[in-house]
């Protein structure tokens, strides 16, 4: 017996429609509407291999729209991967399953990236398919030659971060990215005509992108319209004029269809009308077969891939092994402490986003799988070193991309770009301005990915341009996320610790927040020992008997150094403790947790911030409890008693108490 497409498409339509039933949550109409774009997809043109699903070459499929999860866990059952059982489809949406409520990444599992807020998807999307370009550019169209798929649906395309996206994407001209736009015309509320006017075809033709329409229950004009958008020169995005909840009587095209099981008399009435005489979770051994052979061509494709390298490019083989390793991480604390030894010498004054930058002029040498780029600030992040080379449509043999002013769609590039491999990005804009990267910076802890958010001008000290740009809640906010290593260091010593820590650092994405100010080499010996990898450090104590701790991070380590002097002048002996990153500090033992802040010794700490992750430590604590003020940065200081004899002033009444 022949399978049709229809009956691989009622495959995966019945499998979601079970898995939402069964867990009496989901959403089963999208599923039911694209499952015959999703088929010809993955059976006539996507390019995998379910028995590697890392693949270098493999095409990416992105499922950006994550609420209709059971399309692509349906897929990957019927293809054959091996994460994706059966029983876990019975488990959809249970404690442990691999099957959550909306996607989540897992490496080597088919899951290509975590989505669900919408729009999040597409951005990624574009950091892969910039990924693909950088690598295809490095070595070889023979070698690395795939596209990047997305299903989006209307509510990705209403969010702000999807015109970031695809902006950015069609002026980079990746035309290797091909999105499906689920257009069934229906949200949660009802008809996007509540809500929606737009000419997506001018739209995205003003992005500079190939718009195609088709009928996304019509195989022949969707494998039709993929064939061309394969051949364009621009990014394409295919709008599928589909029907959510294909195939129910009393739910198709209706917003009852979206975010709810479908009910057992429905699901009958679906089974009928589609001719689907089946039980529940029951494929047909014909049909599954037929999937499963789509699932094994990937590996033949895999094999003959990898003959092809071995006997025609073996050197580029070697060094592409190479570099998705980033094999030069091992050389990086050797440069790391040269650098510290020279800058121990010179003890310069510097702002830390100078530091910074001397440090990505370094580190890029080493390790050219590092991608830079900034949100149109790159002259006052200091993210653009003369190692720099720009990334552009008409030349991706580079290490710098201009995100322009799209700090939300740069990190969910960034985010993109680190789960392509190999590759590890970097992004600037302005800590107060981190509130826009906020949801992607979220799920690059989420998903463990080796992103480095470059955050300056990082706090009350940018001084003139005032509240609007002073950041005040930002470090707490940025501190608040599981998994996000927070890093504010102090001087040049600190800022190259920070950066090796991020740059080895394996399953956590870090941001590190550096000064426009001008500050002094705060350590007073030369040491190989990366301290800021405890988080905490002492960096000088004026007695083995002291009456305080003062504790600060990054411009008011300085301020407490200044504090420390003035109060040895009145016989106050303390100690005083860069906490450049809260986050580590907190893994340490006990132990070395209570020698850095001795809990029967008064502890201040002082940051130009909100003092909510500082309660932790002390009840003393000097930050900000309102918006900045618009002013040189010293007055702005003073206006906020973060001064060195306000900071004696309180201690002399902690010691009196």
């Amino acid at each position: 017996m022949t399978t049709n497409l229809n009956q691989l498409a009622n495959a995966v339509r019945f499998l979601s429609i079970d898995a939402v039933q069964k867990a009496n949550s989901g959403h089963p109409g999208m599923p039911m509407g694209m499952a015959d774009v999703a088929t010809v997809l993955f059976k006539e043109h996507l390019k995998f291999n379910p028995q590697n699903p890392s693949w270098i070459n493999r095409d990416r499929f992105i499922l950006s729209a994550g609420h209709g999860s059971m399309l692509l866990y349906s897929l990957l059952y019927l293809t054959g991967y091996k994460n994706f059982t059966l029983d876990e489809l019975k488990n959809f949406r249970q404690m442990n399953s691999i099957c959550a409520g909306h996607p989540e990444y897992k490496k080597n599992s088919g899951i290509e990236t975590t989505t669900g807020p919408l729009g999040q998807g597409l951005g990624n999307a574009v950091g892969l398919a910039i990924g693909e370009e950088i690598y295809r550019k490095k070595f070889s169209s023979s070698v690395v030659d795939h596209k990047t798929y997305v299903i989006a649906s209307d509510g990705d395309l209403m969010e702000g971060i999807s015109h970031e996206a695809m902006s950015l994407a069609g002026h980079l001209k990746l035309k290797n990215l091909i999105v499906f736009f689920d257009n069934n015309k229906i949200s949660i509320d009802g008809p996007t005509s509540l809500s929606v006017s737009d000419d997506y075809k001018k739209r995205f033709e003003s992005y500079g992108w190939n718009f195609l329409e088709v009928d996304g229950h019509n195989y022949k004009q969707i494998s039709s319209a993929i064939k061309k958008a394969s051949n364009s020169k621009k990014p394409n995005i295919i709008s599928c004029k589909t029907i959510i909840g294909f195939g129910s009587p009393n739910k198709s095209g209706k917003s009852s269809a979206h975010g709810s099981p479908l009910g057992d008399k429905e699901i009958a009435l679906v089974k009928k009308k589609l001719k689907w005489p089946h039980a529940s979770f029951e494929i047909p051994r014909d049909i599954l077969k037929t999937w499963r052979v789509i699932g094994e061509k990937g590996s033949s494709l895999e094999k003959k891939w990898s003959s092809n390298l071995n006997k025609k490019n073996f050197k580029i083989k070697k060094r592409l092994e190479l570099f998705q390793k980033n094999i030069n991480l091992k050389n990086l604390d050797s440069l790391i402490n040269t650098e510290k030894e020279k800058y121990f010498n010179e003890k310069p004054s510097k702002a830390t986003r100078e530091c910074s930058s001397m440090t990505i002029e370094v580190v890029t040498k080493l390790l050219p799988g590092i991608i830079g780029g900034s949100a149109d600030l790159s002259g006052s992040n200091n993210t653009k070193t003369e190692n720099s080379k720009i990334i552009s449509s008409k030349d991706f043999n580079g290490n710098y991309i201009h995100y322009g002013i799209r700090e939300h769609g740069m990190a969910a590039a960034m985010n993109g770009l680190a789960l392509y491999g190999g590759l590890i990005p970097y992004g600037g804009t302005f800590l107060i301005f981190s509130d826009y990267c906020k949801p992607s910076i979220r799920l690059s802890a989420l998903m463990g990915l080796k992103v480095i958010y470059i955050f300056s001008h990082d706090s009350i000290g940018l001084g003139e341009d005032g509240p609007t740009h002073q950041p005040v809640e930002q470090l707490a906010g940025l501190r608040a996320i599981p998994n996000l290593n927070v890093f504010r260091p102090a001087d040049i010593n600190e800022t190259l610790e920070c950066w090796q820590i991020a740059l080895k650092s394996k399953n956590t994405p870090s941001a590190i927040a550096l000064s426009r100010q001008k500050l002094p080499y705060i350590n007073p010996s030369y040491s190989k020992e990366n301290k800021s990898e405890l988080g905490a450090y002492t960096v000088n104590t004026t007695a083995q008997n002291i009456a305080v701790t003062l504790i600060a991070s990054g411009s008011e380590v300085e301020l407490a150094l200044q504090a420390q002097k003035e109060l040895k002048e009145i016989n106050i002996d303390s100690k005083v403790v860069s906490m450049p990153c809260q986050e580590l500090f907190n893994q340490q033992s006990n132990s070395y947790k209570n020698e850095i802040i001795d809990k029967d010794v008064p502890a201040i700490t002082i940051e130009a911030s909100n003092v909510n992750s500082w309660e932790k430590y002390s009840k003393n604590n000097m930050g900000i409890e309102t918006f900045g003020e618009s002013a040189p940065f010293k007055e702005v200081y003073s206006h906020f008693n973060l001064t060195s004899a306000k900071i004696v002033e309180l201690t002399k009444k902690i010691i009196k108490k």
